[in-house]
């Protein structure tokens, strides 16, 4: 038979129970210094998730594997061991292909270093002055437009290098060349191998996808699907000996380092720009995902200034070197998630992986092909690109679905930065257009003389044409009563209109009689209005 409870003992259980666990409290290791067994398990995870993308990532940007590869070592010993998130996962990101391949266009290589260099810096500093929480505050319908459209640009110019051909030039070109790639693809009279490469992508996509269907859990955990998709591509290429173009990579990691020269002022001048907007979409993209990735964890949740100065420090080192920019990245952080990392150690050792790799065996990396490589992205870029995300935002309304697809529509057709100002502005609209929602009722009391006119709502400028109708189609002689006692908020222009229009309508003989010191107390939005006494302009009625 049971003791009955104290009831001291019976609250200390019921807030047990209720309340909620300190976050990490049961994750934290008993050295937190130390990597332990399953960080060491998850770095090799992340590693084998990373090495084809880093890869891949680099070759879609434009320039040589190698700097990919940096990135990623970068990201990974250093980011990985100052940052904010400690189980996110930096390096080179698909989310900034577009960016890179529009700098290295119009200012070629050699800028890369000292526009990565100047981001890092403005993420650096954005950091230190609490700027993180801002870049937070971007509604969700913009995101996914940026990564759907993100996602069309890198399908488009990906599926091209997956033939090995040439992508066009702007996103716009590379979607209408594909009927031609397709013909490429299927011509047996074409002089370059585009049939063979055609052939491995073709087979490291639904290898792929098999392997996400079929593969036993305990062998996708440390075999990733695109990790799969490259092994088997690589086997039969080499295997047959394919004429297609294949990964090359330096024997000497230093000798491939795209070292910027010192820039001058008028070259600092001209990249601010640039870096700017790389500096926003990378910072965003990155706390976007240690956002995603705190909500797959009960550990250490992420402290975001001290994840943007660290991605900052990560960009500025991958400046000098002349590698490509980093960002916190969604794919590898939920494999190290998932692949049960605890700790900042498992990022600090995936890229430990990758500098021995690039130090040790280079020449397995040489028997990549580029059309696999790119079947990885295309892959990617499809899945960012999927139209369930319209079906995720429907249940929010038709305005959210539209910023969603002009925001996918803008990025594609112009850049990366433009599309998402373009899918806030929309999404300031939108919410400007619902908070200027205003009904006007209108009461015509003959027998009395008067009018009354019941705003109810907000009052804005965006309202302010029907206000002035509706004001104007009172008979100069009549009382107007105006109720305000239910307007919630009135900008300035509304509040002109009102004065303007009361002087003028008692010099033409008519009374008015509203509250004027309410109506100037809910010009400021959000502080109490107390009723004041009624202000009447106008002849008094006999």
């Amino acid at each position: 038979m049971k003791e009955p409870r104290s009831a001291e003992a019976a609250n200390h259980e019921d807030k047990a129970a209720t309340s909620p666990p300190k976050p990490g409290a049961d994750a934290k290791p008993p050295h937190a210094w130390l990597p332990s067994r399953a960080d060491f398990l998850a770095s090799l995870v992340v590693f084998l998730v990373a090495l084809p993308l880093c890869m891949g990532i680099a070759i879609a940007s434009g320039v040589p594997p190698a700097l990919g590869l940096v990135t990623g070592i970068v990201g990974g010993l250093l980011v990985g061991a100052i940052q904010g998130a400690p189980l996110q996962v930096s390096g080179p990101a698909a989310g900034l292909v577009v960016i890179i391949v529009d700098l290295v266009d119009k200012h070629g290589l050699a800028s890369l270093g000292v526009v990565v260099l100047l981001a890092g810096l403005m993420q650096f500093v954005a950091g230190l002055v609490r700027g993180g929480r801002w870049f937070r505050a971007v509604p969700p319908s913009v995101v996914y437009g940026m990564l759907a459209g993100i996602g069309v640009l890198i399908f488009a110019g990906q599926f091209h290098v997956m033939i090995d051909d040439d992508p066009r030039s702007g996103g716009i070109a590379n979607l209408l060349a594909i009927p031609e790639a397709l013909s490429k693809a299927v011509s047996p009279d074409t002089t370059l191998s585009h049939r063979e490469a055609a052939g491995i992508g073709v087979l490291t996509i639904v290898t792929i996808l098999a392997w996400l269907r079929f593969a036993p859990d305990k062998i996708k955990t440390f075999v990733p699907g695109p990790l799969a998709g490259v092994l088997a591509a690589s086997l039969v290429a080499n295997l047959f000996q394919l004429p297609i173009a294949f990964v090359s990579v330096p024997g000497d990691l230093l000798g491939s380092l795209n070292v910027p020269a010192l820039p001058t002022l008028d070259t600092i001048g001209v990249l601010v720009g640039p870096a700017l907007g790389l500096a926003l979409v990378a910072s965003a993209e990155t706390l976007l995902s240690a956002s995603a990735v705190d909500k797959m964890h009960a550990g250490p949740r992420a402290n975001y200034n001290r994840e943007l100065s660290a991605q900052g420090i990560g960009n500025m080192v991958c400046g000098c070197l002349g590698a490509l920019p980093m960002t916190g990245v969604i794919v590898r952080s939920s494999a190290n998630v998932e692949a049960g990392g605890k700790s900042r150690w498992s990022a600090v050792l995936h890229g430990l992986w990758l500098l021995v790799l690039v130090g040790v065996g280079s020449q397995l990396l040489t028997r990549i092909p580029v059309a696999a490589l790119a079947a990885v992205l295309v892959y990617i870029g499809a899945k960012l690109a999927s139209p369930m995300r319209i079906e995720q935002l429907r249940p929010y309304g038709r305005g959210e679905i539209a910023v969603f697809i002009v925001t996918t529509i803008a990025v594609v057709a112009t850049d990366l930065l433009t599309g998402v100002l373009i899918g806030l502005g929309l999404s300031v609209a939108k919410l400007l257009l619902r908070l200027s929602k205003l009904d006007i009722v209108v009461e015509d009391e003959p027998e009395e003389n008067r009018t009354t006119v019941h705003l109810i709502g907000s009052a804005t400028f965006l309202r302010l044409a029907d206000v002035a109708e509706t004001l104007e189609a009172v008979s100069p002689t009549r009382e107007l009563l105006l109720r305000i006692d239910d307007l919630e908020h009135v900008d300035h222009a509304i509040l002109e209109l009102f004065r303007t229009w009361a002087d003028q309508h008692a010099s033409r003989g008519g009374r008015v009689v509203f509250d004027w010191e309410l109506l100037e107390r809910r010009y400021h939005f959000g502080q109490a209005a107390l009723d004041g006494p009624e202000r009447t302009l106008g002849p008094t009625p006999s």
